[in-house]
């Protein structure tokens, strides 16, 4: 039986998880890389509309100015936000949800937490997550851990979703996109892409893109 402690520590929020928590409490691993991971990152870039890349060429150029200057909210509103717009995430059979809350049960404890954004079935209420976004300004700390906190939310979707299909997820830091892939109890992290290199920040939407064609041959598939 669990200790008064141990239960306390089960049911903290997601913003208070780190990867060391995660292994010791649900045997997460860290990979390296695993086939997944490569085959996002390699995604061929699709063809973009001379508006979408003029806008994300201005969000860019927006970014260099102010990212310094910039607190969470700020970043999150000013160029995440309308970056992420470029990509359809919006669709019949799935949306994307900000702030809401992701209840699940892991390891016989209830632990629940605030996701900034997600990518699920649903319109009203997110039903079954694909995608997962978190994001934060600072650099990771004793007191602060990204990775951990977007990890916890993806594990946490696996326990929800029907079928057993790998997470896909995203964290940022300041200018530094991170890309995560969840199978199963192994994961692995992308090298950073900077949002203010033009290369990288094409490159970000080419993986966004890929996650987006990643929900639809899931959703294509026999339930």
């Amino acid at each position: 039986m669990k200790s008064t402690k141990e239960k306390a520590q089960m049911l903290k929020p997601f913003e208070k998880w780190n990867i060391d928590q995660l292994k010791k409490q649900f045997g997460l691993q860290s990979r390296t890389s695993i086939p997944l991971l490569e085959a996002w990152m390699t995604s061929p870039k699709e063809p973009l509309s001379m508006l979408v890349k003029q806008t994300v060429l201005k969000l860019q150029e927006f970014l260099r100015l102010r990212i310094d200057y910039w607190n969470e909210e700020e970043l999150k509103f000013k160029f995440i936000g309308p970056l992420i717009a470029t990509i359809p995430f919006d669709t019949e059979e799935y949306s994307a949800f900000l702030d809401r809350k992701l209840p699940a049960e892991l390891n016989g404890e209830k632990i629940t937490g605030i996701v900034d954004f997600m990518v699920a079935t649903g319109r009203v209420e997110p039903q079954e997550p694909f995608f997962f976004l978190h994001e934060y300004k600072k650099a990771r700390g004793s007191d602060n851990d990204p990775l951990g906190q977007l990890l916890i939310a993806m594990y946490a979707a696996q326990t929800l979703n029907s079928s057993k299909h790998p997470m896909y997820g995203c964290f940022v830091v300041g200018r530094n996109w991170f890309f995560v892939v969840l199978d199963g109890l192994e994961y692995a992290t992308s090298r950073a892409f900077d949002a203010t290199e033009e290369d990288d920040v094409f490159q970000i939407i080419a993986i966004l893109q890929q996650a987006k064609n990643y929900i639809d041959e899931i959703l294509s598939k026999p339930r």
